[in-house]
């Protein structure tokens, strides 16, 4: 009698007999929860306001999604774990990449058989300037799946490396003058204008190289690959995006950017913005500034 089981409704046949999705999770963050931005998914190029369940549907056929996140806002790694276990229920997920596994944690990923140790982040060597309780969720799920989990990032060995010699890696679009000034930009207000601008061209090398590093592990990942990063890396005007074209990637990498309300992302920067509570405003520098 299985054959019963068919999509005769032609809502369903048209939907691809999709089970419907997951309910999303609930704001963590306190602050811009009335705000009208608040939950909105945007298609910044044609302006288009998007349901979660269509946002899925045009990311479903990507080979490459690349979402980016700020890293301390639970909201982003809420959504991000949801949107994985989305797309795992609309075609098989070929891999996960996370900008927060650096490739000699690679093994102790892949030596992982389950049941799953108690504690996951000694066994995984993880990096205490990733906050567990935000990633532990996603890693956890990823470990449980049969696709791989895969280090997207550069060897400290190979950071210390291009800090001490910088160089750029090659590629017309990645290192365009525009997007070299924006990058550096970038690393003197990520360094609260406090860094000496002799540092400047080392602090530029090494961003551009994980930029390359995450491309080079997206290229060779099984696809559909999915990868999780902070969103200067994602961003589509300065990041990876620049570094696959610059790699002669073939098929569409498309780019959703988390924000909190209130930020506004433009067009140009990714494929689709989602909104989401903001946290609270900080003043990361001032203890820079103490320091000086």
């Amino acid at each position: 009698m299985r054959h019963l089981l068919l999509c005769l409704p032609i809502s369903l046949a048209l939907a691809g007999c999709h089970a419907s999705l997951a309910p999303l999770p609930a704001w963590q963050a306190s602050e811009g929860r009335a705000h009208a931005q608040l939950g909105q998914i945007v298609d910044l190029t044609t302006g288009q306001v998007l349901a979660p369940e269509q946002l899925v549907q045009r990311l479903a056929d990507a080979p490459r999604v690349l979402v980016g996140e700020k890293h301390d806002n639970p909201d982003h790694h809420a959504l991000q774990l949801w949107l994985l276990r989305a797309l795992e229920s609309r075609r098989p997920q070929g891999s996960l990449l996370l900008e927060m596994l650096q490739p000699e944690q690679q093994a102790l990923v892949d030596g992982l058989k389950a049941p799953l140790p108690a504690d996951l982040p000694k066994a995984l060597a993880w990096q205490d300037g990733w906050d567990w309780s935000l990633y532990g969720p996603i890693v956890r799920h990823a470990l449980a799946q049969p696709y791989p989990l895969l280090a997207a990032n550069l060897l400290p060995g190979e950071m210390r490396d291009a800090y001490r010699h910088p160089v750029s890696p090659p590629g017309e679009r990645s290192n365009a003058p525009a997007v070299l000034d924006e990058l550096r930009e970038q690393v003197r207000a990520g360094h609260c204008n406090l860094l000496p601008e002799s540092q400047l061209p080392a602090m530029l090398a090494v961003q551009q190289l994980r930029d390359r590093r995450i491309a080079e592990r997206l290229l060779a990942a099984p696809q559909p690959a999915l990868l999780f990063a902070g969103s200067y890396h994602v961003r589509k005007d300065l990041g990876v995006p620049l570094h696959l074209a610059d790699l002669g990637a073939k098929g569409q990498s498309l780019v959703v950017l988390l924000a909190e309300v209130g930020e506004e992302v433009e067009p140009g920067e990714a494929d689709f913005a989602w909104y989401t509570a903001a946290l609270p405003e900080q003043d990361y520098c001032a203890q820079l500034r103490r320091g000086h």
